[in-house]
């Protein structure tokens, strides 16, 4: 059966991140690792990662990986991302997510045209960490702005950043787009234009010239 070049892409993403030999199934199901060094989710917590009908699960111990290889092996797949689908079989004392992720290949990339003025700012610049401040903790930290490795494209509202988005590296051949809107500000299409302006760059590999920490405006 033939694979989809971007979701055998996006597996490969994963299963570097699983950081131990692992790789998802070829027609449906899991495969569970030890792996104390795994990248999928925090140190001593278990991470699972569904992509299509397969899944990977790393975990830190062996006890830990048979206990949940045979558990989660009588679960259909798709409810692998359940927090209560999981917790009716397991001992759960804190769930991370879901969070549901898009993948988007270079031939399959279509630009969204800009309303607005699209600029550049260096990660830690005061006017972008002014935007994290503005919403709320749990928009923040969903929105993974303090942890860009990258610079961020910005639109203003007057002197205000009023969205923004920048990338986190996660291995050699991917990274995570992270945005965020100002509340009063969503449902205008801000959020697409600042992310349409990253996957346009990072569509056409062009090197991008970054200051670290705080840069005056």
């Amino acid at each position: 059966m033939a694979v989809d070049p971007l979701l055998k892409q996006a597996q490969g993403v994963w299963e570097t991140l699983a950081a131990a030999p692992v790789s998802f199934p070829l027609v449906g199901g899991l495969n569970v690792v030890t792996s104390p060094a795994s990248q999928m989710a925090p140190p001593s917590w278990a991470g699972i990662v569904v992509l299509g009908e397969s899944a990977i699960v790393t975990t830190p111990t062996d006890r830990e990986a048979q206990v949940l290889r045979r558990i989660l092996a009588g679960m259909p797949t798709s409810s692998l991302t359940s927090s209560e689908a999981v917790r009716a079989v397991l001992p759960v004392h804190e769930v991370l997510g879901p969070a549901v992720l898009g993948y988007v290949s270079r031939d399959g990339f279509r630009p969204v045209p800009a309303s607005r003025s699209v600029e550049r700012l260096a990660r830690g610049h005061q006017d972008l960490t002014a935007l994290v401040k503005s919403v709320s903790p749990e928009d923040a930290g969903e929105s993974g702005m303090d942890e860009i490795t990258s610079a961020a494209f910005v639109v203003r509202k007057g002197e205000d950043v009023v969205a923004a988005a920048g990338f986190q590296v996660w291995s050699a051949a991917a990274a995570h787009l992270c945005v965020l809107t100002a509340a009063e500000e969503r449902g205008r299409g801000l959020a697409r234009q600042v992310a349409s302006r990253w996957a346009a760059h990072a569509s056409q590999r062009q090197p991008l010239r970054e200051t670290s920490g705080p840069s005056p405006r």
